[in-house]
């Protein structure tokens, strides 16, 4: 370790105050300022900057200097970005001593307004092998060029910059992932309960249609379809939030749905598949297709008198098709349930495709809703 040659009592007490300052309650650019600082005053540099790499580690993102008056930096103008000697540290992180500045093959000059600064010394600001910015240092008072007690300093002060910046990253991706969790459980408190909650008042003006006038069927109607507006754009806020990139894929949402729905059903609904389910189906078709198995076992439930159904989802030839059975009281002898239906057919022409139900000879009902794969 570079503290190993310092033998200054004073010089040793001082690094240690600086790395233990990582730990204070300070922002990042006024620690980093601070060991800047701490650099120039212990090495008799009249100026310091220390530069930040960006993600790509190719140029310079934050550039911060100690030495130079405000008027100076307004007079300068943009701040360096890591051409010349400063690009050289970049490509080859290594400690670099020079006497004259202005000497080195490298050099990119000055632009107008800017100091005279001689001698040099720059130190990457390395954690490990991750390479985080440099630590410039010019212009020691009194002195031809920095010494090497000057390096082992700067080194142990590029060190603790190191820790800071990584130590101010890690705590930002620790924020990232909070915002993320929380996204995560918005979403699932919006589809846990904010839905199911509304499909519960849905239900509720479905079975009172059935036992209303033409007029106020018709309000109805219009109060359901509303509410089933609702719940598509709750589903769209809760694939942004996050929660669809989590998605476990059609068949298990099917599953898990089917098995909800068992309480409205009073049986064990069987479920099949046939195709490629989870990866040719589009977002946009899976919202429908989960809603409309949804709706259509839910009448299986409270309408049809059944005592077995069944689900089976196929998706062949770039189409998705959705066919639920029972053997119930058939379509034609159930009352109510006609908003559930037309919903059904509504969501299937918005999407280019059909909804059928017949009943068959021998009593149930078969609905069949096919839609195409990408719409």
């Amino acid at each position: 370790m570079p503290y190993h040659s310092i033998e200054d009592p004073s010089k040793l007490r001082r690094i240690l105050d600086a790395v233990l300052l990582i730990e204070a309650d300070l922002d990042l650019p006024a620690l980093l300022r601070h060991v800047v600082d701490e650099a120039r005053s212990m090495t008799g540099a009249r100026y310091g900057a220390l530069g930040v790499l960006d993600k790509d580690r190719t140029a310079l993102a934050e550039f911060i200097t100690v030495g130079i008056e405000p008027e100076q930096e307004d007079r300068i103008g943009a701040r360096p970005t890591g051409r010349g000697v400063l690009g050289l540290l970049i490509s080859d992180p290594h400690p670099l001593r020079l006497a004259q500045l202005g000497e080195h093959p490298d050099s990119y000059g000055f632009p107008p307004g800017h100091p005279p600064m001689t001698s040099f010394l720059g130190v990457p600001i390395k954690l490990r092998d991750e390479v985080y910015g440099n630590l410039y240092l010019t212009e020691k008072v009194g002195w031809s060029e920095f010494t090497d007690d000057d390096v082992a300093l700067v080194e142990v002060l590029a060190l603790a910059a190191g820790i800071a910046i990584e130590n101010a990253r890690l705590h930002q991706t620790l924020q990232v992932a909070a915002v993320y969790e929380d996204r995560d459980r918005m979403a699932r408190d919006l589809h846990d309960t904010v839905i199911q909650r509304l499909f519960g008042v849905g239900l509720t003006l479905q079975s009172m249609a059935g036992r209303a006038s033409h007029d106020l069927t018709e309000g109805l109607g219009a109060a359901v379809a509303e509410i089933d507006t609702v719940i598509e754009r709750i589903r769209s806020t809760i694939y942004q939030l996050g929660m669809g990139g989590e998605d476990r894929g059609i068949r298990d949402n099917t599953l898990t749905l089917v098995r909800e729905l068992g309480s409205v059903v009073g049986f064990d609904v069987q479920v099949t598949f046939v195709g490629p389910v989870d990866t040719a189906v589009s977002e946009v078709v899976a919202e429908h297709l989960l809603a409309t198995i949804r709706e259509a076992v839910t009448n299986v439930g409270r309408h049809a008198g059944a005592s077995q159904a069944t689900v089976h989802i196929e998706v062949e030839s770039g189409m998705c098709t959705l066919t639920v059975r029972d053997n119930g009281i058939g379509i034609g002898e159930q009352t109510g349930g006609g908003l559930g239906l037309t919903n059904l057919r509504r969501r299937a022409e918005k999407l280019g495709g059909t909804f059928v139900i017949e009943t068959g000879k021998a009593g149930g009902a078969t609905l069949t809703w096919q839609v195409p794969l990408l719409a």
